[in-house]
């Protein structure tokens, strides 16, 4: 870990242990410290002990001593590395207690000691390898997609059960139940916890992208609570996708979700107002956009470009995939001076690609927002009417939202409004929730007459 991170990490445990007292304020410092260290932590020590069970158990109970004594002593420094070498002691403590340590356990033990006492300051190493490594380990073959997915947000987004059950819509038990089959699983597999290489690796892959891009979305829009974006896990989704682009540097898709990543995580500053109050994209000022990252994202979008051209020469069946379609989507914002300017009807186009490449009724919905914005709301309506018995769309709040917006702009300020209302009791997010009870409003004050243009969530 750098220096850097630990000073971030512990002025955020500082803040948060400062700013309430007793219970609260331990709670406040479980979620600081979790949410900043946890991932690193708990990857460097897979690699360390060689079980994902042992590594989750053995952060948590670090984290537990950390509670208990920094209130006391003082904030460290470097929190990380407290917190790593405190794991490490805990894991030797474990080995040495089980029934079954064998002569295996006693040399791990001995290394894990002496690896303390060599540098008890050196913290999380590795930590870019580490986290990637972890990712792969959590996509390993002998688990269902399903487990490999929720095992990864739960162990390198660090998302609490409750949100990961959000995101896939059902309730917490089961989730918690996929974690602990997903661990047992790992165990009895004998599955190794090296970074897979060649055509393991590449099977992998695509589970460890779909992965990487949850946790963007999580922390782009996140499914509750109280706050509208979670930029640190966005960051960390980036960072990810860098590493990603770096260790398969030929493959098209893997540029694609980092030009993805990179062009929408531009906007995260404009997506929030000065009270965390959510900002849609045609009130966003798009001056606050990162140039920065836009810059990134188009470069990485030109270099998967690139590769898709060259790509026909060994397979004629090239084509853009769905990273890469979405990430030219991200670029018609970036390159639009306003939502007016925008070329909508390229953006439908595009949904319609991805749509008949993913077979997803979200790009649908998506295209049904850039048909009403290229061809008017009647088009985009009626599209929407042929989503509206999607199993896949039934609880999905975005359907009422864009219903509302639709309706909306054709002046049918009741209906958008009950839509809007709808929309609200959909979504657990509490800012999101706020802003759809203030349009439900609007639209009832304004019902009779022609709305303002349509405001898409995001496209």
């Amino acid at each position: 870990m750098s220096d850097e991170s630990g000073d971030a990490a512990g002025d955020a445990v500082g803040d948060a242990l400062g700013d309430a007292a007793g219970e609260q304020a331990t709670r406040a410092a479980i979620d600081a410290v979790w949410r900043l260290e946890s991932t690193r932590l708990i990857a460097a020590l897979v690699r360390v002990v060689r079980d994902v069970g042992l590594a989750e158990d053995v952060a948590q109970d670090a984290i537990v001593a950390a509670l208990a004594q920094w209130p006391a002593s003082g904030i460290p420094s470097n929190p990380g590395a407290w917190l790593m070498t405190t794991a490490k002691r805990r894991a030797v403590d474990e080995f040495r207690r089980r029934a079954k340590a064998d002569g295996a356990f006693a040399v791990l033990a001995r290394e894990l000691d002496e690896s303390i006492d060599a540098d008890p300051s050196a913290g999380i190493d590795h930590v870019e390898d580490d986290v990637l490594r972890l990712m792969f380990i959590c996509c390993h073959p002998a688990l269902t997609g399903e487990a490999q997915t929720t095992l990864t947000l739960k162990l390198v987004a660090g998302l609490s059960t409750r949100e990961i059950a959000r995101a896939f819509l059902v309730p917490e038990a089961t989730i918690a139940q996929r974690v602990s089959r997903a661990k047992r699983t790992l165990a009895e597999a004998g599955a190794a916890v090296e970074e897979p290489s060649g055509d393991e690796r590449a099977e992998r892959l695509a589970t460890v992208l779909g992965v990487v891009y949850l946790l963007f979305n999580e922390g782009y829009s996140a499914t509750e609570g109280e706050d509208w974006v979670r930029p640190a896990l966005c960051d960390e989704a980036v960072r990810l996708g860098r590493i990603l682009t770096a260790i398969v540097p030929d493959d098209a898709e893997v540029h694609g979700l980092s030009a993805l990543m990179e062009l929408q995580s531009s906007r995260l500053a404009a997506r929030v107002g000065p009270d965390g109050e959510p900002v849609l994209l045609e009130h966003q000022d798009r001056r606050a956009w990162d140039a920065a990252r836009i810059r990134r994202g188009q470069e990485a979008l030109a270099r998967a470009d690139a590769i898709l051209v060259a790509a026909p020469r060994l397979s004629p069946d090239a084509e853009p995939g769905p990273y890469v379609l979405q990430a030219a989507i991200a670029d018609e914002h970036a390159r639009a001076a306003s939502v007016d300017a925008t070329d909508w009807a390229a953006i439908a186009e595009l949904y319609e690609r991805l749509g008949q490449r993913t077979g997803s009724p979200v790009a649908e919905l998506n295209r049904a927002v850039a048909l009403g914005r290229a061809s008017g709301p009647d088009a985009g309506l009626a599209l929407l009417d042929q989503l509206a018995d999607l199993p896949a769309l039934r609880g999905y709040h975005l359907v009422p939202s864009v219903r509302g917006d639709l309706l909306e702009r054709l002046g049918r300020g009741t209906e958008a409004a009950a839509e809007f209302d709808r929309a609200a009791a959909m979504t657990a997010n509490e800012r999101e929730q706020a802003l759809l009870r203030r349009r439900a409003d609007a639209a009832r004050g304004r019902s009779g007459a022609r709305g303002p243009a349509a405001r898409p969530e995001e496209s």
